[in-house]
């Protein structure tokens, strides 16, 4: 079973500490916003989209895509996954958004953002922690990787734009995303490196072999994200130094909907799943899938669109900062539901079976 990393295990406290430093600049160093806002070209800021971009790139190429066609082995499991990723989880995200949120509507539409983006890196950590199926997981993070770059600009639209405006919560707000911005934004942080990922990926394989690219290459890009995340949150809260004693509320606030999302999405996939007779490796694989967020490109989306210094790109920062406590309960709570749920033979009985 695959063992979290120092970074990973602690990233909580690196993001927690990030969040403090950042602050700390910007209350010291007030004048800290002109130097950002120099290295500007219009909204975009230059070091803000460098760091975007690496903080996208090492998940997007060690993400299978080969292996995405075992997916089908199980067309009624993919169907679920389906539903719960593209259909319940960002409609029961919009709706702790606008719940908990209204008062704070561009908190509210940060938290849309994640709920829209779904997971393509740590989900594959939680799984094998948890002990589920290692390919179906793979599988399905290729295939969501995929799908999020196809339909990822149409949902922002739908969900920020229409939804929004619809319910009339939009009074005040910048909310007309066209469709052609949105995918201009992710094209960028998604397209750029997604392609790069996939050159990076399989000309490797042809070049120097798989053993080499997951062995001695992978290791060396992966703290790419983690020092981007880190990086990025470190300048966002700079801007922020003025509010530090606002600030533990409205991370609290944001907070809330964040972490019943995570909670209601698992259980109520993991429970589905199992009404629905699989076993529990599977099941364990479509929970960690649905319940998980891709939280990088909500935060380079909500920047890019938004600016760095909106209270959007505030609320999707936060998600990384709750992740890793409340996955990592999840998978604890995956395992002690197995001993009670699934009978050993039972559960070898479903594993052969399950189609």
């Amino acid at each position: 079973m695959r063992e979290l990393s120092l970074v990973e295990k602690y990233l909580t406290l690196w993001i927690f500490l990030a969040i403090i430093m950042g602050v700390l600049i910007g209350y010291i160093f007030p004048g800290i916003a002109v130097v950002i806002g120099s290295l500007s070209i219009g909204t975009t800021s230059i070091p803000i989209a460098i760091g975007l971009i690496l903080m996208m790139y090492p998940p997007l190429a060690k993400v299978k895509y080969e292996e995405m066609g075992k997916v089908f082995n199980s067309p009624r499991l993919l169907a679920f996954s389906l539903v719960q990723n593209w259909i319940v989880g960002p409609f029961v995200m919009f709706i702790l958004a606008v719940t908990f949120l209204r008062d704070f509507p561009e908190y509210m539409m940060g938290v849309i953002l994640v709920g829209l983006a779904r997971c393509i890196a740590m989900v594959i950590v939680w799984n094998e922690l948890a002990e589920g199926d290692r390919e179906l997981a793979v599988g399905l993070v290729a295939f969501n990787a995929i799908f999020q770059i196809l339909t990822y600009a149409i949902y922002i639209y739908f969900f920020i734009t229409g939804m929004l405006t619809w319910l009339g919560l939009a009074e005040g707000l910048n909310v007309s995303i066209s469709i052609v911005d949105a995918a201009k934004t992710v094209f960028i942080y998604l397209g750029i490196p997604f392609i790069a990922g996939v050159v990076t990926r399989y000309v490797s394989f042809n070049l120097r072999g798989r053993d080499w690219f997951e062995n001695t290459l992978v290791p060396k890009i992966n703290p790419l994200t983690p020092a981007a995340l880190l990086f990025t949150i470190i300048v966002m809260f700079s801007l922020k130094g003025e509010y530090i004693v606002e600030l533990p509320y409205h991370v609290f606030r944001v907070a809330i909907p964040l972490t019943l999302y995570f909670v209601i999405m698992w259980f109520i996939t993991f429970f589905i799943a199992y009404k629905l007779g699989v076993g529990y490796p599977q099941a364990t694989a479509v929970a960690f899938t649905a319940a998980s967020n891709d939280f990088e490109l909500a935060i380079a989306v909500a920047v890019a669109i938004f600016g760095i210094y909106s209270n959007q790109a505030f609320a999707t920062v936060i998600g990384p900062l709750l992740e890793v406590p409340i996955l990592i309960s999840l998978v604890n709570v995956a395992l002690k539901l197995r001993e009670k749920l699934y009978p050993k033979m039972e559960q070898i009985k479903l594993q052969q079976t399950y189609k």
